[in-house]
């Protein structure tokens, strides 16, 4: 059976969670700093490969990239 996600990229979100940080001026650290405010921990080494499509995301992350970056889920998938 073949992975919903094949290939190079692991994530789907990872360029536009990127263009939506930077839009905000953070830095990763700043990023990763403010999702664990609201309870979602993901490093700033995960923010960078998450970021590169190189770590895949679960629902909860993506959630909180949507609270802390101000932009509806959907947002993160527009191309």
């Amino acid at each position: 059976m073949a992975r919903i996600v094949d290939g190079e990229q692991l994530n789907m979100v990872g360029a536009n969670i990127k263009k939506a940080r930077l839009a905000l001026k953070l830095s990763q650290q700043e990023l990763a700093d403010r999702l664990e405010t609201i309870a979602v921990y993901v490093c700033r080494g995960s923010v960078s490969r998450i970021e590169k499509g190189k770590r895949t995301v679960t629902d909860i992350e993506l959630w909180g990239f949507s609270k802390v970056l101000n932009v509806p889920v959907q947002d993160l998938f527009d191309q």
